[in-house]
């Protein structure tokens, strides 16, 4: 259903071509009724994303109005989730079925020539009803399964909760300063992708709230825009509505069922699919393909580099395998560098600052981001064995990339699944050395090639027609039937799979509402847990004189800086930390510290000798778990420390500081369970 061709225009073209492959292979037909001509293509991507920005955003300003319960405690918000999942999916199928039955009798040039027994065309008012439903379905989809059901809380999937702390904390951060700064350490440059958190930061200054309460509005509209904009994306390379839409929406789904918690890794993995496709074309030299290229590559870098990698990596190979065996000439290399230099270009806006830090000989130590490897980790995923409706449109698709094998975009989904699964085989391969190339995240990816390759099967049968492939065994009426009943199974498949979207989150759904928020309340009003008392922490810091962000806090109370934008002297674990940071350094650091206390380091002058004399900016605040009246016990700091290859990976270790030797030279006072100790000027 892919169409190959470079002809710009509007009036529909059948042709006796491989949907995939080259003009001279006559297989299939090509069906193109819907292209867009390349003006039009930037038009409606920037259209789709203005309206779905504007569509999500509004949507969930107006929930934000209601009084909805909690999602676990009640099945009120489920209830209106499906309500909402089903009502998009069936105007949207609504529509596009329509569309597809007027694709074969309506003439675009019945308004100009009116030739005898000429169709008029679609009223223009179901062409922008269509057209409308079509690109913003994928981000009302969103809003059903995610700012339903999180409508009565603050926070996001997660919670505050292990890695949404992180990155909660680089967003309140991005929204504290325009600098892109490290999300913990002071006067260093950020390490992680700093492209969706700075843009998150800006959102939250336009809605003028804090950047942990943004965080939730800015992932549902991110995803809601990025969805949107497959449609058109997908429209001009397959050149129909209908089946670009079906892309989007299947995309979405599978997103918000495999890496909805994530969003910026989620906004990356969307266009994947349409990534690998494209580079086919980039190979053959089609410039408005590099330039699409170009623009992904570079943005998704700075987004999120493990798909970037792996996606980078899968062009690579891509373009290799066509200047060597299908082109056999070296200009697929040549736009292949032009490529990887003009979008490394677009990356080094984020990446700059690090790289030139390290260039310079900053010395870096503690990386243990890729020190993870679950039990999904351990196998190669088959999503097209799965015994599900997602599983079965995956077995369309495999059946699909088989068929049409000879085309040359074809070819190009079989190299990158081939690197994918060699990236999980090589991650498995390399734990021997210590370390994973964190494979398993992956498995979105390889579901979304898959899951593409079946909505294409799909339209790739319809445009077969069971009528053409046995015209004398089956009359045309019954096979219009026959599709028709295709339609409505296909529509009942995926409203089967999509209700089901928020039972899946359900767990990440509890926990944003069961965690303590930046205001100290719990969503599901039960009384909140320790987090109240950080309020009360910033208030004593504000009215002591301290900056937030020139204040050096040193805490094992991770959701503390999450929603306060502290910097801190330690980051929680050094999965998220930065290497220029040294973190294993810092531990040591800090549990000698701890432990002199007792000895060496008791007398308070000789302490804060020792705290100026590290090689990094000294804490002024600590915030121990503990209590002012029972100096004997001391007070406790946990210490993370990396386990890996164990799992969980994490251990933390508790070490305790003398009151003592913190003495008249720094204040204390007690805030609920937290002992806040403050460097006298």
């Amino acid at each position: 259903m892919i169409n190959t061709s470079e002809t710009e225009g509007t009036v529909p073209v059948e042709k006796d071509l491989n949907p995939f492959g080259p003009a001279r292979a006559p297989e299939g037909d090509v069906y193109r009724p819907d292209r867009l001509d390349k003006k039009s293509t930037v038009f409606s991507i920037v259209g789709a994303a203005v309206l779905a920005f504007i569509f999500a955003l509004v949507l969930w300003l107006a929930l934000k109005q209601t009084n909805l319960p909690a999602f676990g405690a009640s099945n009120v918000t489920r209830a209106l989730s499906s309500a909402t999942i089903a009502a998009v999916l069936v105007v949207t199928g609504l529509l596009t079925w329509a569309w597809l039955r007027d694709e074969h009798r309506f003439n675009p040039r019945w308004e100009l020539d009116k030739e005898p027994g000429a169709v008029k065309p679609r009223p223009k008012w179901r062409v922008a009803l269509t057209y409308l439903a079509s690109y913003l379905s994928p981000a009302a989809l969103v809003i059903a399964v995610l700012a339903v059901p999180l409508s009565a809380t603050r926070l996001y999937l997660d919670g505050i909760s292990v890695d949404q702390g992180f990155r909660t904390q680089f967003l309140t951060r991005m929204a504290d300063e325009i600098s892109l700064s490290d999300m913990n350490y002071i006067d260093m440059p950020t390490y992680y992708p700093a492209g969706w958190f700075w843009a998150g930061g800006r959102f939250a200054n336009m809605l003028g709230i804090p950047g942990w309460e943004a965080f939730q509005p800015w992932a549902i509209v991110s995803m809601a825009v990025a969805a949107s904009v497959l449609v058109p994306v997908w429209q001009r390379i397959t050149g129909s509505l209908p089946v670009a839409t079906g892309i989007a929406l299947v995309t979405t789904c599978v997103i918000l069922a495999m890496n909805a918690e994530e969003p910026y890794a989620a906004i990356v993995a969307m266009g994947i699919p349409a990534m690998i496709v494209l580079t086919a074309r980039i190979a053959r030299g089609d410039i408005f393909a590099l330039c699409g290229g170009i623009i992904y590559l570079g943005v998704s870098a700075t987004f999120y580099t493990l798909f970037t990698g792996a996606v980078a990596l899968s062009v690579v190979a891509v373009c290799i395998v066509m200047a060597a065996l299908l082109q056999k000439s070296i200009k697929p290399l040549i736009w292949l560098a032009i490529l990887g230099v003009s979008s490394i270009c677009i990356a080094l806006t984020t990446w700059g600052p690090f790289l030139l830090a390290s260039l310079d000989g900053a010395e870096q130590s503690g990386d243990t981001a890729t020190h993870y490897l679950p039990v999904e980790g351990t196998q190669f995923p088959v999503p097209f064995l799965a015994p599900s409706v997602l599983g079965l449109l995956c077995l369309g698709g495999l059946v699909y990339l088989v068929v049409r094998f000879h085309g040359a975009e074809v070819r190009a989904l079989w190299v990158a699944i081939i690197v994918f699964y060699g990236w999980m085989a090589l991650s498995m391969a390399i734990t021997l050395i210590g370390n994973t190339l964190l494979g398993f995240r992956l498995d979105t990816v390889l579901v979304l090639l898959f899951a593409t390759a079946g909505v294409l099967g799909i339209a790739d049968f319809r445009l077969a027609s069971i009528y053409k492939m046995f015209p004398t065994q089956i009359s045309e009426r019954t096979a219009t039937f026959l599709t028709n009943i295709v339609v409505i199974v296909v529509l009942l498949g995926g409203l089967s799979y999509a209700q089901d979207l928020p039972q899946k989150n359900a767990h990440a759904i509890d926990l944003a509402y069961t965690d303590t928020d930046g205001y100290g309340e719990r969503a599901d009003l039960y009384p909140a847990g320790s987090a109240r008392y950080y309020n009360q922490i910033n208030t004593y810091l504000l009215d002591q004189g301290f900056e937030p962000s020139e204040t050096v806090v040193l805490t094992d109370e991770l959701d503390f800086m999450s929603y306060y934008p502290y910097r801190g002297f330690q980051a929680f674990t050094s999965h998220y930390a930065n290497p220029l940071g040294e973190f294993g350094h810092r531990n040591k650091v800090i549990e000698d510290w701890a432990i002199q206390s007792w000895d060496g380091l008791s007398d308070p002058q000789d302490f804060s000798a020792a705290l100026e004399e590290a090689p990094w900016v000294a804490p002024e605040v600590f915030i121990f778990r503990g209590s002012v009246d029972d100096p004997d016990t001391g007070w406790k700091y946990d210490v993370a420390e990396d386990l890996y290859p164990n799992n969980p990976n994490v251990r933390f270790r508790g070490v305790f500081f003398n009151p003592e030797s913190f003495g008249e030279l720094w204040q204390t006072e007690q805030i609920g369970p937290f002992v806040v100790v403050t460097r006298n000027e």
